[in-house]
């Protein structure tokens, strides 16, 4: 069963509303001066992350644009200049790799000393179960949270520096989920490979790893806030992208008369990124264009949250 299809079997009101928002009443243009400001961008090269480079460029940030492929990444920065003026900085970051993550902090830490906007907008969909990443994750599990769980907690000391001294609410963490998260609970026996893991739905293990990422939202909150770090989850909508390619053909050729443009994608996230109303947002889900929305119950409860984190803390203690 494809994607598309497990949505509006197992909840067809969230579908529903991810797949026909109302109207934006926000827009890139409502985007502050952001003179000054350092930011990272996972995934960067291509999609909503790459109209996420855009918008942060156009406003005069700093962006690091984070992706695997150097050709690919010089691309996305070579049409990003020709369209802003603007020069993003490549930053080579393999989320399937933990070694690789460690290697990509390390790079940007010898270049910068603040980090005031972290997007971990990269991800994988879908992907053949038996595809795992260079550690023996799940690979939708090990990217999606686990690869920027260890990046955003190698890049938290310089965080939670620069919330020290930047302006009340503007240094923030924007974890990019999906409506998926509301079709699954969090099975430990299924992050790793395993007879358990190999015997699960493809887009199950997805579904899964889109609630990770608000559990792990959400618990960034309780461990940060009083430190004067903002962490929102973010569900981009429906969104033509790349992030489809190993969909069944049927599911794709489904929605693509629902499917909504990269660049919408990327509002609720810049949204919760750079708008100075977000600040009152921490630990908040939004879902397109820039609305609040009520998250699976679950994604908040305190006992999930510590046992996620600690698994998750476990995984890169000897690296």
């Amino acid at each position: 069963m494809g994607s598309a299809i497990s949505f509006v079997t197992h909840d067809l009101p969230a579908f529903i509303g991810q797949t026909f928002p109302p109207a934006a009443k926000w827009s890139t243009d409502q985007i502050p001066d952001l003179t000054g400001f350092v930011c990272i961008v996972t995934g960067g090269n291509i999609g909503i992350g790459k109209e996420t480079v855009k918008a942060l460029l156009q406003h005069n940030a700093k962006v690091y644009l984070a992706a695997r492929s150097q050709q690919r990444a010089d691309e996305a920065i070579k049409d990003l200049q020709k369209d802003t003026g603007k020069e993003a900085i490549f930053l080579k970051l393999d989320l399937s790799d933990l070694k690789a993550i460690k290697a990509a902090a390390e790079e940007f830490l010898s270049k910068e000393t603040k980090l005031h906007i972290l997007f971990n907008n990269a991800g994988v969909m879908s992907c053949p179960v038996d595809l795992t990443t260079a550690d023996g994750y799940d690979l939708q599990f090990g990217t999606n949270v686990l690869g920027h769980f260890y990046f955003t907690k190698l890049l938290l000391p310089t965080l939670l520096s620069t919330a020290e001294t930047a302006p009340k609410g503007t240094v923030r963490i924007i974890n990019t989920s999906s409506a998926a998260h509301y079709m699954s609970g969090l099975d430990f026996a299924t992050f790793k490979d395993g007879p358990k893991r190999r015997k699960q739905n493809t887009d199950l293990l997805y579904c899964q790893s889109k609630l990770g990422n608000v559990v792990f939202t959400n618990e960034l909150v309780r461990r940060y806030a009083d430190k004067g770090l903002i962490s929102i989850s973010a569900h981009p909508g429906v969104i033509r992208s790349n992030l489809w390619q190993h969909s069944p053909k049927l599911t794709t050729k489904i929605m693509g008369s629902v499917m909504h443009p990269a660049s919408k994608g990327a509002l609720t996230q810049l949204y919760a990124g750079t708008a100075p109303e977000a600040a009152d947002l921490n630990g908040k889900y939004l879902g397109p264009w820039a609305k609040e929305w009520s998250p699976k119950p679950l994604s908040n409860d305190p006992k999930l949250g510590k046992e996620l984190w600690t698994w998750l803390e476990e995984q890169v203690k000897d690296l």
